[in-house]
């Protein structure tokens, strides 16, 4: 083969394990983060089964660290693990610095908004937030069902009441 061709590489393993779609209900997210995470053996076995919640999970900072709090990954086999531990994010020094700066202003919060595999490495979405204000959920919940009821005019169908 002459060294001028290019070998046609295999495509990357890519699987979203999780999502949190809450979390952009309930958050304006500013920055999103691709980072890593310290797991046990037995947590990547339940991850690559699906078995994960980030319903309630957020990242806290402590001692110069990010960890990610209240993410459920369900015990595989006879793990001794506990489902819901602390796990560390893994972020370059530069990244850290800079998010740390930016939880430290009042009013922004890291939540879990991914969970996948890229290749053979569980990666997190991290999302930098800043929390909506009930009136702004409320207008969102009018704005979309508003929007059905218009597409739902136009295909002559009725939607929450009689024609």
């Amino acid at each position: 083969m002459p060294e001028n061709q290019k070998v046609e590489s295999k495509k990357k393993y890519f699987k979203i394990v999780a999502d949190n779609r809450k979390a952009r209900f309930d958050y304006n997210i500013l920055e999103t983060y691709k980072v890593g995470l310290v797991l046990e053996g037995a947590e990547v076995k339940s991850l690559r089964l699906g078995r994960v919640n980030l319903a309630e999970s957020f990242g806290r900072v402590e001692n110069g660290e990010i960890m990610i709090m209240g993410m459920h990954i369900t015990p595989y086999g006879a793990s001794k693990l506990d489902p819901i531990r602390s796990r560390k994010v893994l972020l370059k020094k530069a990244e850290l610095v800079k998010l740390l700066g930016k939880v430290a202003e009042k009013g922004l919060t890291l939540v879990p908004l991914k969970l996948f595999f890229d290749g053979n490495w569980a990666k997190l979405e991290l999302g930098l937030a800043k929390a909506k204000k009930k009136y702004e959920k409320r207008e969102k919940i009018r704005t979309r069902t508003a929007q059905r009821e218009i597409e739902a005019a136009f295909k002559g169908k009725t939607y929450g009441g009689t024609r």
